[in-house]
């Protein structure tokens, strides 16, 4: 205990240096389940545990989760308790809260910037037989093989076939910025016909949707079109914020476009709702989001869907390079094994999670894109089909996103708002790209 105390402190000042705050601490959870009625406390790891608990970040899944845990809990005897924090709760707030009051769980969900709290802390798993089948796994240089992929989320420009095919247009061949331009004029002079109001469903809005430009799409211009290991542009932006001049130059008039198709009643003050449902209801031919709208279209959007005729989906590059054939994918966040919780049998319940009947569950119904590149199961999701086709074609770009300086969204976001507002030009564009983000680096 003394040794686990000497720990605590050490992660209480890291903690505090990089600014979590607690949660009260409180456990905020929304619920927490097991797979029986049996429960021990957290305990030497050395001892065989009938119990182990993971902390699930994704709530809209708990059940799904709370599923998986019950189903191996009757087939290995261990019950797994889930504890699942509610909406807008700060995980690794209420993790800090959890370690100081000695209630850890086995398993805890990390985001790519949140291991650096648990650094020593976490079990290297490079030696688990998941690892070797899945390129989704977070490495750390330093701790190794810490983090266990659950899902693939993926980046792209997000499109109705349908309306593509009825158009004339061929999304294979949406690789170049003069192949979109062509597309995006074809789909605005045909909207009558064709029953949209804009080619493409984009929106800049910087307070709420901050997220999306200041991350996911801005995100592309440090990886589209590149090797999943290549780091040319997040290493020169991590160097006190650079940009290579031609590159962000090609991405500012592809962005361009985007501004230029988009809806203007959704382009600078629109919501996320506003949207996805409006690409739902099949207003918009394209839409800037990711997979992870697919739950959308088949859960609270589902009606506008269906309305629309359930069109078949696909997703194309952001291509502002000619040839580019990517789109980006990698785990939005992990799994990760506490070295002082029960190991053991939190790294035999991950292994079974990437097996057969785990897969089943998280694929077919929690809806999660498989990492594993012998899953055999495809989500229902409408989307999930046509990232696994690039997954297993090898055609995905890395999110190097995740390693820029926390909070560069903040800086970033605001200048896609004032570029969309018409403020700025493309040049202007790049220019404010550039200063706010050295800006940033140099705080």
């Amino acid at each position: 205990m003394k040794a686990k105390k000497l720990i605590s402190l050490s992660l209480i000042l890291a903690m505090s240096l990089a600014g979590l705050t607690a949660c009260g601490g409180k456990d905020n959870t929304a619920g927490e389940s097991s797979a029986s009625g049996n429960t021990e406390s957290q305990g030497d790891s050395a001892v065989s545990a009938s119990s182990i608990t993971i902390l699930n970040g994704k709530g809209e899944v708990q059940s799904q989760i709370e599923k998986l845990a019950s189903t191996y809990g009757s087939k290995s005897g261990v019950t797994v308790n889930v504890k699942t924090p509610g909406a807008g709760v700060d995980l690794q707030a209420t993790l800090k809260g959890y370690y100081l009051s000695d209630n850890m769980p086995d398993i805890i969900t990390c985001e790519s910037a949140s291991f650096a709290n648990w650094q020593g802390l976490l079990v290297d798993m490079k030696d688990e037989e998941w690892a070797g089948r899945t390129d989704s796994a977070y490495v750390d240089s330093d701790y190794g093989t810490i983090g266990f992929p659950y899902t693939v989320e993926a980046i792209g420009l997000i499109y109705n076939a349908d309306l593509l095919e009825k158009a004339g247009i061929d999304p294979a061949g949406l690789t170049s910025p003069s192949a979109y331009e062509t597309a995006f004029k074809t789909l605005d002079d045909n909207k009558k016909e064709l029953g949209l109001t804009a080619a493409v469903g984009y929106c800049a809005e910087a307070l709420n949707l901050g997220w999306s430009t200041g991350n996911h799409i801005f995100g592309t211009y440090l990886d589209a079109g590149l090797a999943r290991d290549d780091t040319t542009y997040i290493d020169k932006l991590n160097d006190g914020g650079q940009f290579d001049d031609a590159r962000l130059s090609d991405y500012a008039k592809y962005i361009e476009l985007l501004n230029k198709y988009s809806d203007p009643a959704l382009l600078t003050t629109g919501t996320y709702d506003d949207q996805v449902k409006g690409f739902a209801s099949g207003r918009y031919a394209f839409v800037t989001q990711g997979s992870w709208i697919g739950a959308l279209l088949t859960g609270d959007d589902k009606a506008e869907y269906d309305y629309a005729g359930d069109f078949k989906i696909g997703m194309a590059p952001y291509a502002f390079t000619d040839g580019t054939e990517t789109i980006m994918t990698s785990a939005p966040s992990w799994w990760a094994v506490m070295k002082e919780g029960h190991t053991d049998e939190a790294k035999a319940f991950l292994q079974w999670c990437s097996e057969n009947d785990g897969q089943q569950i998280l694929v077919e119904e929690a809806g999660f894109i498989s990492p594993y590149t012998d899953c055999k199961y495809v989500s229902n999701d409408p989307i999930a089909s046509a990232v696994s086709e690039y997954i297993s074609s090898g055609k995905t770009s890395a999110w190097h996103w995740l390693n820029m300086k926390d909070g560069l969204k903040d800086a970033t976001a605001p200048v896609f708002l004032d570029y969309a507002s018409g403020e700025l030009d493309a040049s202007g564009f790049a220019t404010e790209l550039k200063k706010a983000t050295a800006d940033y680096y140099a705080k």
